[in-house]
């Protein structure tokens, strides 16, 4: 049974700083202890390199890392040597990119996307334009960044050879429908880049389901630590795709001729020494989130955010962008007030959002505004802080806003 009280134990955040409304999840959530415990055992009981030693530990360490792409594998349903480990979702679609330049895309090729993206989802794909000569089409959303599938059938043509799109989107929450995305799109003859950053964390995700060619997510999203990414792509594209980094751990054998032997995938993927805490906290997160259940998570979030935007519609003040969204945040305005002061507001009654453009600067074409605010929750999320950010929110105005400068 779900107990958001009991979950809410785990987190020392939350046991430290019960003070404050922590509603900015999307940008990176709160680690639980057994997180924080997985670093520190790492570091206390077993540091050593990976992939590179012969004595104990190193052995522990290979073993604990390894262990995690096992997890992984579990969770979105591949095989563990479909999983790369990276930086962060931004690393692993760059790498997407880069690696697509190089054994997929020529000259004139399309890029189909949408304006609701991320800039990591675009500005990779930007830079091909110029770089390989390839072109950025975008199929149409709605006002709450929603793609409609017959809008999407409309738009794909025989140029499209890649399809590049968030699951959820990172600012809207619009729930794009990937599973006839990839269908489409592989009838058409292209691949499917999906943008997992604001899904994995949050709903149950199958990559072999929903048949995603290349999934890439971020573990300081789902209670893991900064600085590590997940990139999966199914084995034979891995196989085909060059590595944008090269250096130790990614090369069987090298001569000074220049000729290089590399490794196969994962591992051609993850040149130099990895980030082997944060890869072994994500694995303590990975298998957190499972033992909770991504079902369960996504049924209380979904009630969470309902009962969260039923209020938020009724406020006089605030102009509302995403009322009929069921996931992600709520995204919205104080009327005749200033995103970035209304937020300043809110974080003088310890109520935690994040105001601005949230990396997504061609959204304003759709939505007609480039600032807004965005509360974003997650399943350690209750009621009562939904009521506090309410009441909080009720009192935005500018006479308000400017006096906490003042």
């Amino acid at each position: 049974m779900f107990d958001v009280n009991e979950i809410r134990k785990d987190f020392p955040m939350i046991v430290n700083r019960h003070d404050l409304v922590y509603f900015d999840n999307a940008a990176t959530t709160y680690k639980p202890q057994r997180v924080i415990d997985a670093v520190t055992g790492f570091y206390t009981g077993y540091t050593s390199n990976v992939e590179r030693g012969d004595y104990e530990t190193a052995v522990r360490a290979d073993r604990a890392y390894d262990h995690t792409r096992e997890v992984i594998a579990k969770m979105i349903g591949c095989d563990p040597l479909e999983v790369c480990f990276t930086a962060n979702v931004t690393a692993s679609l760059n790498q997407i990119a880069y690696g697509l330049s190089r054994c997929w895309l020529k000259e004139g090729d399309v890029i189909l996307t949408t304006k609701a993206e991320h800039a990591s989802n675009l500005l990779p794909w930007f830079r091909l334009e110029k770089e390989c000569g390839v072109k950025v089409e975008y199929v149409p959303v709605d006002r709450q960044g929603v793609c409609h599938i017959e809008d999407f059938r409309n738009a794909m043509h025989k140029e499209v050879k890649v399809v590049a799109m968030a699951m959820v989107t990172n600012v809207l929450g619009s729930l794009q429908p990937v599973k006839e995305i990839c269908e489409i799109a592989h009838a058409n003859g292209a691949l499917a880049v999906i943008d997992g950053a604001q899904a994995v964390p949050h709903r149950p995700v199958n990559v072999r389901e929903l048949d995603i060619d290349f999934l890439g997510f971020s573990s300081h999203k789902m209670c893991g630590p900064d600085g590590v990414g997940v990139l999966y792509g199914k084995k034979k594209l891995l196989a085909d795709m060059a590595p944008s980094f090269l250096g130790g751990g990614m090369n069987a054998r090298y001569s000074s001729d220049g000729s290089v032997i590399l490794k196969d995938a994962p591992l051609r993927f993850e040149a130099g020494t990895p980030n082997i805490e944060g890869v072994i906290g994500l694995g303590a997160a990975a298998e957190y989130l499972m033992e909770i259940g991504l079902d369960n998570i996504l049924a209380y979030e979904t009630e969470l955010r309902t009962y969260t935007a039923e209020k938020l519609k009724k406020l006089d003040n605030i102009e509302f962008y995403n009322p009929d969204n069921h996931s992600g945040p709520l995204t919205f305005n104080g009327k005749g007030v200033f995103a970035q002061d209304a937020a300043g507001y809110l974080g003088s009654r310890k109520i935690c959002v994040r105001s601005g453009n949230h990396c997504a600067k061609i959204l304003h074409e759709v939505i007609g505004t480039d600032q807004t605010i965005r509360a974003s929750l997650y399943f350690y999320n209750t009621k009562e802080e939904a009521d506090r950010f309410i009441e909080a929110a009720a009192g935005i105005s500018l006479e308000n806003a400017v006096s906490i400068f003042f």
